[in-house]
């Protein structure tokens, strides 16, 4: 790692990891094994399976419904009433099977969606939560900004297009395989004239409609191809906008007694006109497209009868062979013009597959990050004291150094680690719940359940007030009498009435009660050490005082660590130490390459979009955003 000096008034870098697109193949391969390696594998495959028998029976019973043409239309022509009722009763059977055989596939179609939608869904939850993944996606720039969206929506968009795409390239593929032979063998017969000389052609229909669809794609795949980035832009837009939104939903207390409502609604109108932009580029495209999709459709009505016309005038083809090699035509028209009439979802599915494989991706580079980096030794000693042994932190900044070189924290003991500079604690903070492993020197704790932190702000799960306060236990895991009594404890005993009701409680409970249901959490579970980040600073006078007389008292026996304020506050700590930060010393930050790398120096602009340009507050290496106890 190296020793480089830094400068120490240089913003702190937006961390800025940089996806770059790989090859469609590799992208799907990475879905393809996120599939694979779900519990939902074994439907899949049962699925694809059936989707396939019944795709194969229906182009089947299409080819057979196709040789109906000509019987039919020469009664038609000869006004055979006799041959005309009995072709109807034959269409009748052949109608009557499709009928069935489609609600069959609509049905595995939209069974698929929901089953391959629960397999991605279950892997990307699955390898996004692993341990500290999380934590430092959420600082990888903006590839980590929107999970949220990536596994709601971004997955849900992906299963569904990949299946409906899916099966209709199966079915087109199945089509053109039967009807390429059936039309091959139908163009046999078509004496062609040129120069006064009569000729046959093989495979004249065929080659026809290869030209005909050929031509058609390459124009579509030329005037649509500015979907794709278009699609993928206006993803990312899209989850500004809607991560503008909760923003201000979640704070709009604070918004509303500034009164920044025109301030914020300035901020709004930024991003939205972003998504607006896109939206307008994406009109355009579609527009375009249109012009080249429809006016084949359109020319297809007529197309397969003006290229069969020349033989059918010169020979003795009957009305009934013509329709049946229309048909035909047609049906290869409509295999081959697949990729034509799905350009535009072609180009979605494109842009949602790499919104959806680059997360990924990023998620499984995350265990990676910094691994050539020197590290901080943790080791779990036996007994129940902490000492911190040449503790040097490498943050961008510089290296955060203890004014004690080898400090030894003892049980019981109250500490206040404390510091003029908020990044400096939020460092040490993270680095002794070894968040943030990068730097040199050791930390040696007690056994990982003795210990409980408490970031800075108090983190409020879901569901009733019981689960929350026993958290992260099960809300079984103590009695309901000690639970009402670590309430009381803090202050906190008119919520006793509501342990059991399930409500948003981040948002029903206040900044101070919240703190105060952390240490109730503290005072049920009684761990051997506290280890808090300015826990202490957030509580009003009277809520620390109560929490003061707590440690005084039944939790006199657990060490606390506080990396906080100094607020001269008698009663609470005995000992004192400091955080310092060294410009010469191992240094570090994230670079565009998904590792770590030795330097002191912020990114460069170009590297990473400002709060201004995308409507996100930059990400705040000084949150912790930490398993919150």
């Amino acid at each position: 790692m190296a020793e480089q000096p830094t400068n120490p008034s240089s913003d702190a870098p937006t961390v800025g990891i940089q996806t770059t697109a790989d090859g469609v193949i590799a992208q799907v391969a990475g879905m393809a094994s996120a599939l694979w390696s779900s519990k939902q594998r074994n439907k899949i495959l049962m699925l694809a399976a059936a989707l396939i028998g019944i795709v194969g029976a229906t182009a089947y019973a299409q080819v057979q419904l196709n040789a109906w043409n000509k019987p039919f239309y020469n009664s038609l022509a000869d006004k055979n009433l006799s041959g005309f009722v009995q072709q109807l009763g034959v269409f009748a059977v052949l109608a009557g099977i499709l009928l069935a055989l489609n609600v069959a596939q609509t049905r595995l179609n939209q069974i698929s969606k929901v089953i391959l939608r629960q397999g991605l869904v279950d892997n990307l939850m699955t390898e996004w939560l692993r341990p500290l993944r999380a934590f430092r996606l959420s600082h990888a720039g903006e590839i980590g900004a929107n999970p949220d969206q990536r596994i709601q929506e971004d997955a849900k968009h992906l299963t569904e297009l990949t299946t409906d795409l899916g099966i209709g390239l199966l079915q087109s593929t199945l089509l053109l395989l039967s009807f390429v032979g059936v039309l091959w063998v139908l163009s046999s017969h078509m004496v062609l004239s040129l120069a006064g000389r009569e000729f046959t052609l093989p495979g004249y229909m065929v080659w026809c409609a290869l030209i005909y669809a050929g031509t058609a794609s390459f124009f579509s795949s030329r005037v649509g191809r500015p979907l794709i980035v278009l699609n993928a832009e206006h993803y990312a837009r899209e989850a500004e906008f809607r991560f503008a939104l909760v923003r201000i939903n979640e704070n709009i207390d604070g918004i509303a007694l500034y009164g920044g409502e025109a301030d914020e609604k300035g901020r709004l109108d930024r991003v939205f006109d972003t998504v607006l932009d896109v939206s307008r580029q994406m009109v355009g495209a579609a527009t375009r497209l249109t012009w080249v999709t429809a006016g084949y459709g359109w020319f297809t009505i007529a197309a397969p009868i003006l290229v069969a016309a020349p033989a059918y005038f010169k020979s003795d083809m009957s009305f009934g062979e013509l329709m049946t090699i229309v048909g035909a035509f047609n049906q290869v028209q409509q295999a081959l013009r697949w990729y034509v009439d799905n350009f535009s979802s072609i180009a979605d599915w494109r842009a949602t597959l790499l919104r959806v494989a680059s997360f990924r991706r990023t998620i499984l580079t995350m265990d990676k990050v910094g691994e050539d980096e020197e590290r901080i030794q943790f080791h779990e000693g036996n007994d129940q004291s902490i000492r911190v042994d040449d503790l040097r932190i490498a943050t961008h900044t510089g290296c955060i150094v203890l004014s004690e070189p080898h400090a030894q924290l003892n049980p019981g003991e109250h500490i206040l680690i404390t510091s003029e500079n908020g990044e400096e604690k939020a460092s040490l903070f993270r680095a002794m719940g070894r968040l943030w492993p990068w730097g040199t020197g050791r930390i040696t704790y007690p056994a990982r359940e003795s210990l409980m932190f408490l970031p800075v702000r108090a983190y409020v799960p879901p569901g009733t007030l019981r689960a929350a306060v026993m958290y992260p236990h099960s809300s079984d895991a103590y009695e309901a009498s000690a639970v009402s009594k670590a309430l009381v404890d803090v202050g906190l005993e008119h919520l006793e009435d509501s342990l059991d009701v399930v409500k948003r409680w981040d948002r029903k409970l206040n900044d101070d009660e919240k703190q105060r249901l952390a240490f109730a959490r503290v005072i049920l579970q009684k761990p051997r050490w506290l280890i808090a980040n300015d826990a202490f600073d957030v509580l009003d006078p009277e809520s620390r005082k109560r929490i003061r007389e707590a440690f005084a008292a039944k939790l006199a026996n657990i060490g606390v660590i506080n990396v906080g304020h100094d607020t001269n506050e008698p009663g609470i700590f005995a000992r004192k130490l400091y955080l310092t930060t060294q410009l010469k010393g191992p240094t570090f930050s994230y670079n565009q390459n998904d590792r770590l790398r030795a330097s002191g120096q912020p990114e460069s602009s170009h590297e990473a979009l400002s709060a201004e340009e995308t409507g996100r507050p930059k990400p705040d290496l000084a949150a912790i955003k930490s398993r919150s106890l």
